[in-house]
């Protein structure tokens, strides 16, 4: 179940809640709030472990770039000692297998760079609504113990009414 949902019924909850006369307090179904913060409490690590599984695709592309950086460190000094058996092309081939190193290595460590912005920026994400949503939870929370805690003492300060006397009737 997504969060994001679990955070809309839990919204709907409280705008359906009856509210108390004269305050701002509202009376919520508490064991439907309960069932909600449940539901949030098994949600929020399937958003825990989607986050785990963008590290795990980070690591594997960070994995297939070493192994393509290797294979192709792998096919310049192949290239280079073939080239080294010609006395007059030995300089340049050199040169080219530096290229192609370099090259393998810039491209390794874009690949590393582009994939830790990718996780970086996907868990950042995360971690903001994650504190949001947790900001919100504990509001709620909040909310409820302070109603919770007024409700006996508003009940206190309340002048209690007697009920009417009968009056007799006049007898005509």
């Amino acid at each position: 179940m997504d969060i994001l949902h679990l955070v809309d019924r839990l919204e709907e909850l409280f705008n359906e809640a009856r509210a108390f006369p004269f305050t701002r307090n509202v009376m919520v179904d508490e064991d439907k709030m309960l069932d909600i913060i449940d539901q949030m409490r098994v949600t929020i690590p399937e958003e825990v472990k989607k986050a785990q599984q963008l590290v795990a695709q980070k690591d594997r592309i960070l994995a297939q770039a070493q192994e393509e950086a290797g294979r192709i460190v792998l096919l310049a000094k192949e290239k280079a000692e073939q080239i080294v058996e010609r006395e007059a092309i030995v300089k340049s081939a050199q040169t080219r297998a530096g290229q192609i190193v370099n090259q393998a290595r810039e491209d390794a460590n874009a690949t590393r760079r582009d994939a830790d912005e990718y996780v970086v920026a996907s868990l950042q994400g995360l971690e903001e609504e994650a504190s949001r949503l947790l900001n919100q939870v504990r509001n709620g929370i909040r909310k409820i113990e302070e109603d919770r805690l007024r409700g006996p003492a508003l009940a206190a300060l309340e002048p209690k009414m007697e009920p009417p006397v009968p009056q007799k009737e006049a007898i005509e």
